[in-house]
């Protein structure tokens, strides 16, 4: 009893507690916020679309990235007030990712104690996944910030502090996590573990089954609808034994956190929490992958929240144990952890923040184009899909003629444009006396897979011939001249 009376007056206050991985986790974000002023194809997906109106957003949703739909409107919204850049396109996830963190240490705070709430919310920001999608101009972060506020208050629920208006935004939170990325749906599955878990009475059952309910009867439209643009995920390879490694290895250090948890005198504990978060949406996502391959860590990126609190779990039970033998070096057992994983995950830190931690750069093709175009010359891409160069800066294609663009992105509905037919672009090409090509850097480059492709590579082969090529960050501009005496 004496020692846990001397240890208490060092515990972190609950403000802090949630405030500090807050702070954290939004200054991880801003660190290297820019990536050298590079975007890549994902992201620019986002800006593209995001500059767009309102109108021509709707009309593109009827054809492709529907389940973006909602994230793309959001952004359009903030592109208007703030315009396009870097910051604006990331910033989103920043804060996002801010809030699950200080969701994660008051879950952990509320189930294991203190020192449990701020380790497991200043590990979740340097997760090495969590830095990749922290500064992302994509929406899963701000699917993980719904799933930490759906969690936190389903917790409410269960220790009998909520009200009916907590099952309505519960309910509501659940929906627009959906509607952001259908997949996080499987966040319902893992709190009914949890319901299980800390054997909740059959009226919290009920209220929790409506307001589930409730919550997939709106995101329902969305998923049905999307699955008409199921190609868009047909390059994802089906799943293998290696992809499931990753996956293992966390539920493996998630089942060591969660055995060293100690419930408090109640049936709801960190680990009833932590551990279905971490494991259901990780193995659904496996389950689903067999009949379609689906398997991306960030569409579960969310279930690292359960993961972080498990990690503030194991923190926890350190600082107890270093408390009991020595109660002046508990408060210090927390700053020696973080300041040995800081240092251990640097690297992964410092790869996450530089343009060669994505595919490709869309930015620095543009600058190769504004150094290498002249007056009259006419520019191809191969994929059609690496327009989105010229989509995200268009002032860099100034005075460039897109010779294969039948319609543009903004009137045909799609991301990219349709093109004309491979015997239109063969004739149009053979009028050029110069082509600039964009296209992919060699490591990431594909052959020619649909007969535009193969045409435009065959007359480029046959009647021209490159006299400059410049390579950048996965992407490639190559300039062609018309051969002296081709017809």
């Amino acid at each position: 009893m004496s020692t846990a009376h001397t240890v208490r007056p060092s515990s972190p206050s609950p403000l802090l507690v949630r405030s500090v991985p807050a702070l954290w986790t939004f200054a991880l974000g801003l660190w290297g916020l820019s990536r050298q002023d590079s975007v890549w194809r994902d992201e620019a997906a986002t800006w593209q679309v995001a500059r767009r109106s309102t109108a021509e957003t709707v009309h593109m949703l009827g054809n492709v990235d529907v389940v973006h739909g909602l994230y793309y409107l959001l952004m359009h919204g903030l592109f208007d007030l703030f315009g396009p850049g870097t910051a604006v396109l990331r910033l989103p996830s920043v804060v996002a990712m801010a809030v699950a963190a200080s969701c994660v240490a008051a879950l952990g705070h509320r189930l294991a104690g203190p020192w449990a709430g701020l380790g497991g919310g200043l590990a979740l920001g340097l997760l090495p996944a969590v830095q990749f999608y922290l500064q992302e101009g994509r929406p899963y972060a701000l699917v993980a910030a719904g799933a930490g506020i759906s969690t936190l208050l389903l917790v409410t629920l269960l220790e009998g502090r909520g009200r009916a208006v907590h099952w309505v935004a519960y309910g509501s939170t659940v929906a627009l996590g959906g509607l952001l990325n259908w997949l996080s749906l499987m966040i319902l599955p893992a709190h009914l573990a949890t319901l299980l878990w800390s054997r909740a009475d059959r009226a919290t059952g009920r209220r929790w089954t409506g307001a589930a309910l409730a919550a997939t009867t709106c995101v329902l439209p969305l998923v049905l609808f999307s699955r008409s643009q199921s190609a868009q995920v047909s390059w994802i390879p089906p799943s293998t034994w290696h992809m499931l490694i990753g996956p293992t290895i966390l539920l493996v250090i998630g089942c060591a956190g969660a055995l060293l948890d100690r419930p408090r005198a109640r049936r709801l504990s960190a680990a009833a929490v932590g551990l279905p978060l971490l494991a259901v949406p990780q193995l659904g996502l496996v389950g689903l992958s067999l009949i379609q391959p689906l398997f991306l860590d960030r569409y579960v990126l969310f279930s690292l929240l359960g993961l972080a609190l498990l990690i503030g779990v194991a923190i926890g039970a350190a600082v107890e144990a270093v408390a009991r033998r020595r109660p002046r070096a508990a408060p210090w057992v927390l700053p020696v952890v973080m300041a040995v994983a800081v240092a251990a995950l640097l690297p992964q830190a410092l790869a996450k923040r530089s343009p060669a931690s994505r595919v490709d750069d869309v930015l620095a093709a543009a600058g190769d184009i504004r150094r290498m175009k002249k007056p009259g010359d006419a520019v191809l891409f191969i994929p059609a899909a690496r327009r989105d160069t010229r989509l995200v800066s268009p002032d860099a294609f100034a005075g460039l003629r897109d010779i294969a663009l039948a319609q543009g992105p903004e009137e045909s509905g799609t991301l990219k444009g349709t093109e004309a037919r491979p015997d239109r672009i063969r004739a149009v090409m053979l009028a050029q006396r110069r082509i600039l090509l964009v296209t992919d850097a060699p490591g990431v480059a594909r052959p020619p897979a649909t007969a535009r492709e193969r045409a435009k590579t065959s007359v480029l082969r046959t009647h021209f011939r490159p006299v400059a090529d410049e390579q950048a960050r996965g992407r490639r501009v190559t300039v062609y001249e018309r051969r002296s005496g081709a017809r």
